[in-house]
């Protein structure tokens, strides 16, 4: 069983459909690690995708929303626009499905996916101190996160190894899984990366050669920025899609 790993699409259709159409006949199964909504302009497309294409996903931060206005109150102000636009805009039967996914860790085969860490469904893996303590708490091998939009994440067998994806001028790179390791991984964002590469992230992972492979692919950026003005969200959700900050 052949697995594309997805995080963090944040309503970016553009970004979505290139990703699965770059990842086709390569994988047999669709793992999401949260934030189908928020930030972009085609919140129902892709949640209506979600439904009828993703074998497992857990719910993110921007999913939340629909639980309730407190979950706003952690929000930035331009976040807090862009969820509250995204609530007026999902239908009845996408909130009902948002409203039903599951909270993180989540089993999956052989390994298990979380939105941010296993100990919070919220908090940011990127300093040593909190990916130490979040080894701590794995209960597999290899864990899926993402949370952070950085492709990437860390290995653990003596010390903490930081893993990164492919260099801006590669689509794709490779890590083989050792037997004495112990992974967090994050596919990256597909919507909005934030590790300083504009293009849309994921992950290719196949249990039975132990292999991962982080890839990403160009999209038409301009063509969702313009969607994104267009529906009146913040300017700085189309600026930071072409620098992936």
């Amino acid at each position: 069983m052949r697995f594309l790993i997805l995080s963090d699409i944040h309503a970016n259709w553009e970004a979505l459909e290139v990703v699965l159409n770059s990842a086709a006949g390569r994988y047999d199964k669709i793992v999401c690690c949260g934030d189908l909504i928020g930030y972009g302009p085609d919140p129902n497309r892709v949640v209506d995708w979600a439904r009828s294409d993703v074998a497992y996903v857990i719910r993110g931060n921007h999913d939340k929303v629909v639980l309730g206005p407190e979950i706003l109150q952690w929000f930035n102000p331009v976040a807090k626009t862009a969820a509250l636009w995204t609530l007026n805009e999902l239908t009845p039967e996408n909130a009902g499905y948002l409203r039903q996914l599951p909270k993180g860790p989540l089993a999956v085969d052989h390994f298990q996916i979380v939105h941010g860490s296993p100990l919070d469904e919220d908090e940011y893996l990127l300093g040593a101190a909190e990916v130490a303590q979040a080894f701590a708490y794995l209960e597999n091998s290899l864990t899926f996160f993402g949370h952070t939009h950085v492709q990437g994440g860390f290995a653990l067998s003596r010390r903490v190894r930081i893993i990164s994806g492919p260099r801006l001028k590669y689509k794709s790179a490779a890590l083989d899984l050792g037997p004495d390791e112990v992974y967090l991984t994050n596919p990256g964002a597909v919507g909005q990366p934030r590790d300083g590469d504009p293009r849309a992230a994921y992950v290719l992972y196949d249990p039975e050669d132990r292999r991962i492979v982080y890839c990403r692919q160009e999209y038409d950026v301009r063509g969702v920025q313009a969607k994104i003005l267009a529906a009146g969200l913040p300017d700085i959700l189309a600026d930071r899609l072409a620098v992936g900050q």
